[in-house]
């Protein structure tokens, strides 16, 4: 499956295995993302796509959402998918 804008992904490996965060950028082969608690929209972290598992859950990105919006987002995919809220 391609990462797009917007997706929401799950870490498979480091020491974040298992966060989810959201797609806000795909450049020269890696994939930005954000989880806008311990990494913001200014600062995303910078991925490798091997290490994501993609979802069939994808956020609207235009007008790009601010932090707290990414953060309520994802506080309500956590609820949804009734896995522990580690990092929100």
């Amino acid at each position: 499956m391609q990462f797009q804008t917007g997706m929401i992904v799950r870490s498979r490996k480091g020491h974040d295995k298992g966060q989810f965060y959201v797609v806000t950028q795909i450049s020269h082969g890696f994939v930005f993302v954000t989880d806008a608690a311990g990494r913001s929209l200014i600062h995303p972290k910078k991925k490798n796509p091997i290490h994501l598992a993609p979802t069939k859950t994808v956020l609207d990105m235009k007008p790009m959402p601010s932090d707290s919006e990414i953060r309520r987002l994802l506080s309500a995919f956590y609820d949804r998918v009734s896995l522990p809220k580690e990092v929100l």
